[in-house]
């Protein structure tokens, strides 16, 4: 590599644009796309852009490739008929809304498919061939899921709970079938187009794919024989929580099945190597979510609607409810150098499967969290970049490690979607590390970890956040070694609203939008000031 790339995480919902209905869409990302050229940002990073469920969670799809309709541009769409209006832009998604309006323009529109031009019946044909590995499962599940009005299979009536009994009723249903299809075609043309013009402006996309797929999804139901149902993904305890004591106890329990490594294994892995396959139909970069569950997942024996019942119970008594089993590491811990060697190889036999799947795409692994002390020179004997987060990341002495030793194979940044933005961590920082009520270890922890992100800046804990903070902060983010260095679009705008809260559920979560379009941000000067700081860094020039 003899190139430095400056980013920007965008999620689609986040984007804005004149008539996009209430949600950031494919145009509204070309828009951003071509912003990002002009000022020398080479990478945009999205969150996961797979058809959601009902919680309207990114990573927490109902399908590994399928994706999702809500990121349609509705004018790009044939036959459809917006003359009834479009949704106002409101300041944040509002999810019920933009989905009934655009799930009502999609239906009226396919009910005049048949009098489109004979070359988009053609194209929508070729595509139905093309992806009939993955769309015919998708397509069956959709059908049930549509009838239900719920992906959480395990609720259906009984004699819909597997393909078997359910193929009759499918079967019935073929215009349904077909509908989705084409709202698939739809979405697969529209992503081609917007990889094609990142392409032409020079514009790396970053896409985003959780280590796991959620329970109520079309992959789980049709390929049951590929997961282990009996537990649940998650992360360990952290007590960084606090305001989740489930979480501070037990843990996140994320409810994602587990994989059963070992068959997916004896068949040469066709299921991972189709989703690598199919999302590296639109990215060029890839961030693995949790790319520790490649090694080892910590694993629950509930699932996550009954954690209430063991927030109050010793371990004794939630083994009494399980039947002896609790929240383990799942193959092995990392107690023993053996365990360790184990899964180590494990990671390493599963992330070259991905590597090889990926083909000329480039994995980058968000190793964050709970990390055993193999898994960044492993990462790095890949050429699979690891993540840098400045104010965490110490030597063995505890000493913040300047920008230039980090490792070329990283990938820097001050937070992840899951993070506060850069002005609201600074803040919280002051305003912990002076509260007489808080407990000292935590103000002591606080106050090192503010110490610690002013010192990478060369700057001085204290006073408040303003411009001489944030261009200190994003100036040496920028000159890091790393291969890529990325902000939030929240930094960008110097906002302490947040992307997600871990741990929480709820409207505020997937529904922040930035307050502009793409043509009104580019007048502001700070874009002009970031690209001096690029540029100032070297930073996409080549060497």
């Amino acid at each position: 590599m003899n190139r430095r790339y400056a980013g920007l995480l965008l999620p689609v919902f986040s984007a804005r644009r004149d008539g996009d209905g209430g949600i950031g869409d494919t145009r509204a990302l070309i828009e951003w796309l071509e912003l990002c050229a002009k000022h020398e940002v080479r990478v945009l990073q999205l969150l996961p852009i797979n058809e959601m469920g009902t919680d309207d969670s990114p990573y927490n799809a109902i399908s590994s490739v399928a994706l999702e309709p809500l990121y349609l541009t509705m004018e790009e769409v044939p036959g459809v008929d917006l003359k009834g209006g479009v949704p106002e832009s409101a300041a944040a998604v509002d999810y019920s809304t933009v989905r009934e309006w655009k799930q009502g323009a999609l239906r009226s529109a396919w009910a005049r498919w048949g009098q489109q031009a004979a070359a988009l019946h053609e194209e929508f044909a070729r595509f139905c061939a093309a992806e009939a590995d993955w769309l015919e499962d998708y397509t069956f599940f959709r059908v049930l899921v549509e009838k239900q009005g719920s992906a959480q299979w395990e609720t259906w009536p009984e004699g819909w709970q597997t393909v078997a009994s359910a193929r009759e009723v499918v079967e019935r249903e073929p215009e349904w079938r077909a509908y989705f299809a084409w709202v698939q075609w739809l979405c697969f043309r529209q992503w081609r187009e917007v990889r094609r013009r990142a392409d032409a402006c020079g514009v790396r996309l970053m896409g985003d794919i959780p280590i796991g797929v959620s329970r109520s999804s079309a992959d789980v139901y049709m390929q049951r024989e590929d997961f282990d149902l009996d537990w649940s993904g998650g992360a360990p305890p952290e007590t960084v929580f606090k305001h989740d004591a489930f979480i501070r106890k037990w843990g996140q329990n994320w409810g994602i099945p587990l994989y059963r490594w070992g068959r997916m294994a004896a068949e040469g892995y066709p299921w991972w190597r189709r989703r690598i396959d199919k999302l590296t139909d639109v990215f060029h970069i890839f961030r693995i979510d949790h790319v520790l569950g490649f090694y080892r997942i910590y694993a629950f024996p509930w699932s996550p609607s009954r954690n209430g019942e063991f927030l109050d119970l010793s371990g004794s008594e939630a083994a009494e409810r399980t039947g002896g089993a609790l929240p383990r590491w799942v193959p092995r811990p990392d107690d023993y150098e053996t365990n360790c060697d184990a899964n180590r190889a494990d990671g390493d036999r599963r992330l070259r499967v991905i590597q090889s799947a990926a083909g000329t795409a480039e994995v980058v692994a968000e190793d964050l969290g709970c990390v055993p002390d193999y898994v960044r020179p492993h990462l790095a004997s890949l050429g699979i970049p690891g993540f840098r987060i400045p104010h965490w990341d110490r030597d063995q002495e505890g000493r913040v490690i300047p920008g230039e030793e980090f490792p070329e194979c990283s990938f820097a940044t001050y937070a992840t979607h899951d993070h506060d933005s850069i002005p609201a961590m600074w803040e919280d920082f002051r305003r912990r590390a002076s509260l007489e009520n808080e407990d000292e270890d935590d103000r002591k922890e606080v106050r090192e970890t503010w110490q610690a992100l002013a010192e990478f800046a060369g700057l001085e804990a204290e006073g408040a956040f303003d411009d001489g903070v944030y261009g200190a902060l994003v100036r040496a983010l920028m000159a890091a070694r790393s291969r890529y260095a990325a902000i939030l679009i929240t930094d960008f705008y110097r906002s302490a609203e947040r992307i997600n809260q871990p741990g929480t559920v709820g409207g505020q979560n997937w529904s922040y939008r930035v307050p502009e379009t793409a043509e009104v941000s580019g007048r502001r000067k700070a874009w002009k000031e970031w690209q001096e700081m690029i540029l100032q860094s070297e930073r996409g020039i080549e060497r």
